[in-house]
């Protein structure tokens, strides 16, 4: 059975990349579509930045053909703005909208949006009713448990949602109070799932970093598909090998270091192109250790990459890790 979101065909069990902030930009998103993911989300872009023209959040409203079906992500706390901001972002033509009511972090959370809406869910009910007016794009959500664990009430959440015209519902199988501590727990995710009156795809996000708990959790939990967010980053290759061992039951070899480097190199070569030299050089520098987790004896090249303000040099430096390591597999492989 293919998973729709209004019109989008997803196709069987779909493989979604989580909206991260500082992470989920063009470049990343570039090497995970390479990588087969079947949908992507821009990285959460705040609503007051776009109604007030404030260049980062509108340059977060990026997207380009090849990334399709792409979803544009917004949170806030007023009403209105989120409205306004919905119409904003329609306007760069996404395939969907998705509202934020499950970011955990300080200055968003006490500040009335992400998941301080899971302590409101009348104003959250309003809230996304607003966007789903302003907007002809299919309306998405991505949400938490609850705010705390005497407060878990997403099972709340996703009827009342999907009674006011959300077309798929994404839960973190975490509270709020939890932050990204702790297991992820998806008993209640299988739960709604299982509730007769829930229509909409159920998407499972949280702790998925290899393809045996990709496989295992698909059965274990009946949801519709898989958000995977921070074990994607250094690490794209993720979605191809489970999709490899979904199709096949087989697994996928690793990448090699070869293959490490080049679409680390990739990475690096849009990011500089996306944001210009200077930012693109400094904001890569979060990338390299994951993309070289593994490598023996690694750290004396990671601290020439993060210091490194030269693209040829880093460009040098990539060259010399190829050549170093061509015969070694990273210890502690994807499996």
């Amino acid at each position: 059975m293919s998973v729709k979101i209004g019109n989008i065909d997803l196709g069987e069990f779909p493989l979604l990349l989580a909206p991260m902030e500082d992470v989920s930009d063009p470049p990343f998103r570039f090497v995970c579509k390479q990588s087969g993911v079947d949908m992507m989300y821009t990285e959460f872009i705040s609503s007051e930045g776009l109604i007030r023209d404030a260049a980062k959040s509108r340059a977060k409203l990026d997207i380009f053909e090849y990334e399709r079906p792409i979803g544009i992500q917004i949170f806030g706390s007023e009403i209105e703005h989120m409205r306004e901001a919905t119409e904003i972002a329609t306007l760069a033509k996404p395939d969907l909208m998705d509202i934020n009511y499950g970011c955990p972090v300080k200055n968003v959370a006490c500040r009335g949006a992400g998941a301080s809406l899971l302590q409101d869910i009348d104003k959250m009910v309003k809230m996304t009713e607003a966007v789903v007016k302003a907007t002809h794009l299919p309306v998405t959500v991505k949400t938490r448990l609850g705010w705390d664990d005497n407060t878990k009430n997403v099972e709340e959440v996703a009827e009342r949602l999907q009674d006011i015209g959300i077309q798929a519902l994404t839960i973190h199988g975490r509270t709020r109070a939890q932050l990204y501590k702790g297991e992820a727990d998806w008993t209640l995710i299988r739960e709604i799932k299982r509730n007769p009156r829930i229509k909409i795809p159920i998407f499972g996000n949280g702790d998925v970093d290899s393809i045996q708990k990709a496989a295992d959790w698909r059965l274990e939990y009946e949801i519709d598909g898989i958000m995977i967010g921070r074990a994607a980053i250094g690490y794209p290759w993720i979605f191809r090998e489970i999709r490899h061992f979904f199709n096949t039951g087989e697994t996928l070899a690793g990448p090699s270091v070869e293959e490490r480097v080049n679409v680390c190199r990739t990475h690096f070569e849009k990011s500089i192109a996306w944001k210009g030299p200077k930012v693109g050089v400094f904001e890569m520098r979060r990338h390299y250790a994951n993309y070289f987790k593994g490598l023996p004896d690694f750290k004396p090249y990671r601290m020439l990459l993060v210091k490194e303000d030269n693209i040829e040099t880093i460009h040098s430096i990539l060259d010399e890790v190829a050549d170093k390591y061509h015969n070694i597999v990273p210890v502690g492989e994807m499996a």
